[in-house]
């Protein structure tokens, strides 16, 4: 390399570290509501999988004073079991972010599958998967949940299997309404023309059209996925005890002390009202700024 090459480098690195820097403040101040939830996804992340460097007890450790009041050695104080609540609180995100992560993106993953499928060789595939999203799309979530619940007990399985089966053939009609469209293009013709095969177009030509819609669909299901699975463990009907979870922590017999004791409600509620809020936030900003169409339309 010459001397002069080394500036010449130099310099075009620092344009495109500069670059992502600029993209990234112009893409701050055009989405102002979408930065505070993604600071406040970021911040719950990292909470989750730092909790035990972040707190020194167990969440399952019981050896303290019943309902503590928030001190020092207890920031949010003791629940009813003796337990420290900040570590409860602390872990039971990785639950929560957990089961949101994997049924978001095997339901995805499902639904992408599914749909390509459907719309690029109908027929009776199609025929099958939509009659199967109508069959799901008649039952509310909630009622599909119940059932498998009690058939299979409660558990983390048992709650991944639930939620991903309705998204999965729910989000399929979205992508098979625009691999409808995308297989009519002239760039599908000219690779069928050359001989390439229906799993080469579908993943190398009609997979990038929907890229976009999945990523979407993902940020977006993660916050739903959350409340649904609170709510089941409200009920005593999601992750089983002692296994911390925000929506166990705020059911069951804790509710009988929720008026003497708030900071039992207050400490999973704030978490799991700021993670789903971060979730929306951050999903709505990211679907305006890749569907074209709201693009098009200066939003």
């Amino acid at each position: 390399m010459s001397v002069v090459e080394a500036p010449l480098q130099a310099a075009v690195y620092t344009k495109k570290e500069r670059s992502w820097l600029q993209t990234g403040l112009l893409l701050a101040r055009k989405y102002p509501l979408g930065t505070f939830g993604l600071a406040c996804l970021l911040f719950v992340t990292f909470v989750a999988v730092f909790a035990p460097l972040l707190t020194p007890y167990s969440p399952i450790d019981n050896n303290f004073s019943v309902l503590q009041p928030p001190s020092a050695a207890h920031p949010l104080g003791t629940d009813r079991g003796g337990r420290d609540v900040l570590s409860r609180v602390m872990y039971g995100g990785r639950t929560s972010l957990t089961i949101g992560a994997v049924v978001s993106v095997v339901g995805a993953i499902c639904a992408t599958m599914l749909g390509m499928i459907a719309g690029y060789f109908q027929r009776w595939p199609d025929y099958i998967i939509q009659r199967g999203a109508e069959l799901l799309g008649m039952m509310p979530n909630l009622l599909i949940l119940f059932m498998f619940v009690f058939a299979f007990g409660p558990g983390f399985n048992t709650l991944v299997v639930a939620m991903v089966l309705p998204n999965a053939f729910g989000a399929s009609r979205v992508i098979r309404g625009v691999i409808l469209s995308a297989k009519q293009g002239q760039y599908v013709e000219a690779a069928r023309s050359i001989g390439a095969g229906h799993w080469r177009v579908m993943m190398r030509h009609l997979l990038p059209n929907v890229m976009d819609l999945v990523i979407v669909g993902i940020t977006i299901r993660i916050g739903g996925v959350i409340l649904a699975e609170a709510s089941l463990s409200f009920l005593g009907l999601g992750i089983p005890p002692p296994e911390p979870s925000w929506g166990a922590d705020m059911g069951g017999q804790a509710r009988m002390y929720f008026r003497n004791c708030p900071w039992l409600a207050l400490a999973p509620g704030t978490a799991l009202s700021l993670t789903v809020l971060g979730v929306s936030l951050f999903g709505d900003a990211l679907r305006d700024h890749l569907d074209p169409r709201l693009r098009r339309e200066g939003h």
